[in-house]
Parts: structure tokens; sequence; C-alpha cells
């Protein structure tokens, strides 16, 4: 009677598994921004959350995890349990230039952080001031050329994205652009309007306001088409200089391996999201492009962060730094 009832029981204990993949997720699920609250990443990652906890049929708690330029957040994530639980709100300084900027990065992040999807992009703008000579971005590179040195151009600090955008700048133009870091964006826009640098390169989304104002001429955009908001803007490729082309951009990806039951609901779950309008509303209209597509999916933002990287490698080849 006791094996009739061993071999009975087979079979329930052979489905558990199928059941508990079909029910996934049956927790709470944690979504961990690599920054503190606050700024377009917090934004980004507070409205995934929220449209994909519906979803998901959970509710998805976000995790604010700053400092070391979103390493330790990107860290706390690769070292999870691979269980699909564990999201991380990527972005270019987590997964593609602290890599070649930071030694001893505490994780891979291709091999222990499995892309879901590119969410979204923030192009860069050059910039310069409204009484500067130079009408356009060839007549800056110009300039430049004519006195190599003189012509200053601001970034938020080393090694940040917009410092990476002047490296690629200049070595496809030949431009002799001087780099001029600072400490944020702050004290370059207040350093550009006092005429302390001739020009800067920053997030769109800073940019925009002062052009509105008068305050500031854009001469160029880094992505590949113009933005909606500054159509009379070019962009550098249009400009003759496709290999300065460069975003700043934000996904999702998730402890390595997802298991596959988590990957077919969670990839879903964040395309879905993006379509509702409020992402729109709070980032489009800020100069933010939300992606949808193949790009927002693994296989996109996969090749995606793969040429990515290797741009930012050379990038900070060029720029000179060293890992610290």
């Amino acid at each position: 009677m006791l094996k009739r009832r061993t071999l009975l029981a087979a079979p329930a204990l052979l489905a558990m598994p199928a059941l508990a993949q079909a029910n996934w997720p049956d927790r709470p699920l944690r979504m961990v921004i690599p920054f503190p609250p606050g700024g377009t990443t917090d934004i980004l990652g507070r409205l995934l959350a929220q449209h994909m906890g519906p979803r998901l049929g959970q509710t998805v708690v976000v995790e604010n995890r700053g400092g070391a330029g979103g390493s330790l957040g990107a860290g706390d994530v690769a070292h999870a349990r691979p269980d699909g639980y564990s999201m991380l709100l990527s972005t270019n300084g987590s997964l593609t230039i602290n890599p070649h900027v930071q030694a001893n990065l505490p994780y891979d992040p291709f091999r222990q952080l499995a892309p879901l999807g590119l969410c979204l992009t923030v192009p860069m703008m050059i910039v310069v001031r409204a009484d500067h000579p130079a009408k356009t971005i060839q007549e800056l590179v110009t300039m430049s050329k004519a006195r190599p040195g003189a012509t200053s151009m601001g970034s938020a600090g080393t090694g940040s994205s917009n410092h990476l955008a002047i490296e690629l700048f200049s070595a496809a133009t030949g431009a002799g652009v001087t780099h001029v870091p600072y400490r944020g964006s702050g004290p370059m826009i207040a350093d550009l309007l006092g005429g302390n640098v001739n020009s800067m390169c920053d997030q769109i989304t800073t940019s925009l306001p002062m052009m509105r104002d008068g305050k500031v001429r854009a001469l160029a955009i880094t992505d590949n088409h113009r933005s909606r908001l500054a159509p009379d803007v070019p962009t550098l490729v249009e400009a003759g200089f496709p290999e300065a082309e460069m975003v700043t951009f934000m996904g999702l990806s998730a402890t390595a391996p997802v298991p596959p039951e988590a990957l077919a609901k969670l990839v879903p779950a964040m395309q879905g999201a993006l379509t509702e309008a409020i992402f729109h509303d709070r980032l489009e209209t800020q100069g933010a492009e939300i992606v949808r597509g193949p790009l927002c999916t693994p296989a996109g933002y996969g090749a995606f962060l793969r040429t990515d990287f290797d741009k930012m490698k050379r990038a900070v080849t060029l720029a000179g730094i060293k890992p610290e």
C-alpha cells in the first residue's frame, strides 16, 4: 500500500514546478534605481514600477541605491538571486561606462545582468552662448581648428557621459577643443552664461530651457535624428560627423539568468507600461524619447549595449582616463 501511495503521489510532485512557473510572480518584485531620488532616472523607474505592477499582478517595490556612479545599485542586482524578482533600472553609466573607468568593478554587466529592454534615450546638445560668433557646428569646428585650445567645452565631470561625447566629437571633427570638467551641470551653466567657458555639451533636458529663453544657441544634437522639441537643431550626423553620435539611455535589466517564465511576463509588462500616456507627459515633453519596437526587447537592448560598450571604450581611451 505504501508503494502504491508513493506512485500516486509522484505525478503531483512532478506537476509542482509547472504550477510554480504558471503562478510566477507569486510575491512582490523590486526595482533598484542606482541613483538617489529625483531626476529623470528616478521618474522613469517609479513610473515603470507603478505601471508594470498591475500587469504582473504584484507590487513592484522601488529601491534607490545610489553610489559609485550607479555601480552600487547595479552590483546589488547583479548578485541577487536569479529568479526574476530583482530588476535594475540600467543606464549607460552602470553598464557601458563604469566598466572602463572603475577599477575592480564588482559585477560583470553582460554575464550577471540580463537585458530586458531599452526604455528611454536622452540626446545631448552642443550649445554656445547666444552672443557667440559661431552660428553652426561647422563654424565652431573651424574656429577651434584655427586656434587650437582656445575653444573650451564644458562637461558635468571627467568620465561623465557628456565628457565622453566631447571626446568623440573632437576625434570625429579634429576640433582642438579644450575639455573643462565641472562638478555637475549647475556650475557649468553658470560659467557658460558668465563667459568663462565658450561652449558646453549636456543633456537636451538641460539645454532646452536656456535655448527657449534665448540665453544659448544650440549648434547640434548628438542623436542620429532631430528632436521634435528642437526641430531646427541639426544632428552631428547631418553635419557630417556620424562617429560623434551618442545618447544617454535607460533600460531595464534583471539578475542573470532570468527564468523563462519570468522573462515571458516581465518583457510584455515593461513594453505595455511604456505605452501609457503619462510617460510622454512626464518625460518626452522634457526632451527624452520613449523607446518602442525592436530595441525594447532583450535581443535589441543586448545588441545596443554591446555597441555602446565598444563606443564608450573608445571614448575613454581618447580621453586618456585610467580606471580608478
